[in-house]
C-alpha cells in the first residue's frame, strides 16, 4: 500500500506567514496556494519547505513574467483544477476531481456532482470578521480526507 500524501491548502496569505500555519505546512509533503501572496518572498519561503503548486491572485501584481491564472495537476490518483477566483471558471477540465479555490476568505468544502470545490479560507490577514484558515488534505490512492484548521 503506497503511502499517504498530506497537502497543505491555504490562500490568501497576503504576505503573512503565521507560525502555527507554518508548524502545519512543515509536516506535509505538499502545497497548494490559490493565490493572493502578495509577494514573491512569500512564495519562496513556502516553496523552500515543501514542493508548491500555485496560482496568481488578483494581488500578485509582482508576479508578472509567467502569470498563472489556473493549474491542472495530478497528485496520488486525484486531478486537481487551482484557480484563485471560482467566478472566473468558464469550464471545468473533464475528470477534475478536485477544484481549490481562495479570494473569498471564506472556508468552503462541498460537493457538486463528483466534484470535490475546496475554498481553504484566508491564513493571511483576518478579513470581512471571518476566521483564518487552513486545510490539509490526506491522500491515499483515490482516497482523500480532509481536515479544517482554523489559526
Amino acid at each position: 500500500m503506497e503511502k499517504a500524501l498530506r497537502v497543505a491548502v491555504i490562500s490568501d496569505t497576503h504576505g503573512v506567514l503565521r507560525p502555527n500555519m507554518l508548524k502545519v505546512v512543515e509536516g506535509c509533503d505538499r502545497i497548494i496556494h490559490a493565490g493572493d501572496f502578495d509577494n514573491q518572498e512569500t512564495a519562496e519561503r513556502l516553496d523552500a519547505i515543501a514542493p508548491l503548486y500555485m496560482v496568481c491572485g488578483n494581488n500578485d501584481w509582482w508576479w508578472r513574467k509567467g502569470r498563472l491564472e489556473t493549474l491542472q495537476f495530478e497528485l496520488g490518483g486525484l486531478r486537481f483544477f487551482l484557480i484563485h477566483d471560482r467566478m472566473r471558471i468558464h469550464e471545468l477540465p473533464q475528470n477534475t476531481d478536485v477544484v481549490i479555490f481562495g479570494h473569498t476568505h471564506r472556508y468552503t468544502e462541498e460537493r457538486i456532482g463528483d466534484v470535490l470545490w475546496l475554498n481553504p479560507g484566508s491564513c493571511g490577514r483576518a478579513r470581512f470578521g471571518l476566521p483564518l484558515s487552513m486545510a490539509v488534505m490526506t491522500i491515499q490512492g483515490r482516497q482523500y480526507r480532509i481536515e479544517k484548521i482554523e489559526l
